[in-house]
C-alpha cells in the first residue's frame, strides 16, 4: 500500500524521538530518516521503526520523565533533529532577526557590523544535539535570548566591547535538552546571552 505524507511523518518524529532517547546514534538516524521521506509504500516504512517503541507506547515511568509545554520543562525529544531553516544571520547598517519556532542549524554563524541582530532559541527546534553557534561583531550587537531549561555554554571576549548576559558562562539543562554552545567576539560592540522564560511560562506565572 502507498505511504502518505503524514505517515512519513510519523515514521520520522518515532526516528526524532528515538535519537534524542539514546536509542539510535546520529548516523543511523541520518540514514533511517533519509529513507523515511523516500520511502513510497508501507513496507519500505515498517523497517525503520520495526526496533523501537510504537507510538504512544510509553510506560508510566517514561510518561513521568517525558514533561510537556505545559509543564516547567521543555519536551526536547520533539524540539531536536529537524531539518534547519537557517544556518546563519548578517547584518550590514541593518538588522536581522531569528525567533519562533525556527530550525538552527548544527553550525550556525552571525554577523553583524554597524548593525545588529536578534536571535530567540526559546521557541526554536534544533538540527542536532550538538549545536554551535558562533557570534561576530564589529561596532555592532547581538542579542541572544535562551530558555530556562536549554543547556547553554557562552565563551568568548570582547575588544572594546563585551560578552556578557544572564547566561555567561556554562548552564546545565534539564534532561534530554541540547548542548548549544555559543561562540561570541565582539570588536567595539556587545554581545548578550540572557534566559529568559517562555512566552507560556510567563503567562502562568502572570495567572498565579
Amino acid at each position: 500500500m502507498r505511504a502518505s505524507d503524514a505517515e512519513r511523518e510519523r515514521v520520522a518524529e518515532s526516528l526524532r524521538d528515538a535519537v534524542a532517547e539514546g536509542r539510535l546514534d546520529m548516523e543511523e538516524f541520518e540514514q533511517r530518516l533519509e529513507a523515511a521521506y523516500k520511502a513510497r509504500t508501507h513496507g519500505e516504512l515498517e523497517p525503520l521503526v520495526r526496533d523501537l517503541p510504537a507510538p504512544g507506547a510509553v510506560s508510566p515511568a517514561a510518561q513521568v520523565a517525558r514533561p510537556t509545554e505545559n509543564d516547567t520543562d521543555v519536551h526536547w525529544p520533539s524540539r531536536i533533529g529537524h531539518p534547519a531553516t537557517s544556518k546563519g544571520g548578517f547584518a550590514l547598517w541593518g538588522g536581522f532577526s531569528r525567533k519562533g519556532s525556527w530550525t538552527v542549524a548544527r553550525k550556525f554563524t552571525a554577523f553583524a557590523m554597524w548593525g545588529g541582530g536578534d536571535i530567540d532559541l526559546r521557541e526554536a527546534r534544533f538540527e542536532d544535539r550538538e549545536t554551535v553557534i558562533r557570534l561576530f561583531t564589529i561596532m555592532g550587537g547581538i542579542g541572544v535570548t535562551v530558555p530556562p531549561e536549554l543547556n547553554v555554554q557562552v565563551k568568548g571576549f570582547g575588544i572594546m566591547g563585551g560578552v556578557g548576559g544572564t547566561a555567561k558562562g556554562n548552564n546545565e539543562g534539564t534532561p534530554g535538552s541540547p548542548h548549544v554552545t555559543i561562540r561570541a567576539y565582539a570588536l567595539m560592540g556587545g554581545i548578550g546571552v540572557d534566559r529568559k522564560l517562555r512566552k507560556a511560562q510567563k503567562q502562568r506565572k502572570e495567572l498565579g
